[in-house]
């Protein structure tokens, strides 16, 4: 048997291949909407749960390359994309600010790739805006201003890091750039980091947004920020729309 830093690109394929149950492909194509018209159209799975992908990307964390995660994030296949996002992060959580730096410079080169609300959701905050705590933060105002919906739903859920350290200004700038925004996608995903600011950071911080904003933000966003007030504090804004 090879040593863990011994096994390869093409060896993890085999094990996807092997681990893959195509029973579930249907499955998976509907839930992330690879149809005709819709976010994911497209996309392709072989059909892996997500914590099957997190098995083999624990088991290769340490013998990929980056150029072995940029060949998968290239890839059609949206496991292998999952993947290459686990094995980054991995990495990152490892490295040198040397090579942290590397590693975000890199995820934000490739962000496009980074295409669809699983892969943003969970590689994002933990590589953006670990990265970012402690530096300038103007990237991510690019990115929420991106006609790309993945490009911006990464500023979004990226503050998720900062919230988890106490703050909530970028979350909420942030989230007044993407208020208008015409995917429900962004909508779910700004009212979900409103929502962890009322509840990690500051409730005034959320109602004081809220007092502003709720007569204009989407019916989805209002509810999903919504979910951790009173009844009351519910019904209030509610009635604004």
């Amino acid at each position: 048997m090879k040593k863990e830093s011994e096994l390869s690109l093409s060896q993890l394929r085999q094990d996807i291949r092997s681990t893959a149950d195509k029973d579930r492909v249907a499955i998976l194509q509907r839930f992330f909407k690879t149809g005709k018209g819709e976010y994911g159209e497209g996309d392709v799975f072989v059909g892996l749960t997500v914590p099957q992908s997190r098995m083999l990307a624990k088991k290769y964390a340490s013998s990929l390359s980056l150029q072995d995660i940029e060949t998968l994030l290239k890839s059609k296949i949206h496991e292998e994309r999952l993947i290459s996002l686990l094995l980054l992060l991995a990495q990152f959580q490892k490295a040198d600010a040397a090579l942290q730096g590397r590693l975000y410079r890199f995820y934000v080169k490739n962000a496009k790739r980074v295409n669809n609300w699983d892969l943003v959701d969970t590689s994002a905050p933990g590589i953006v805006g670990a990265y970012l705590q402690d530096r300038p933060r103007k990237v991510l105002y690019k990115l929420a201003r991106s006609k790309n919906i993945w490009e911006r739903r990464i500023a979004i859920l990226s503050t998720f890091y900062f919230i988890y350290q106490k703050e909530s200004q970028d979350t909420l700038q942030l989230a007044e750039i993407l208020l208008h925004d015409s995917e429900d996608l962004i909508h779910k995903a700004v009212g979900w980091m409103l929502r962890e600011v009322g509840k990690r950071v500051s409730e005034k911080d959320l109602t004081m947004f809220l007092d502003k904003h709720a007569h204009e933000m989407p019916r989805t966003m209002l509810r999903y920020s919504l979910e951790h007030l009173k009844p009351q504090q519910r019904q209030k804004y509610l009635k604004q729309k």
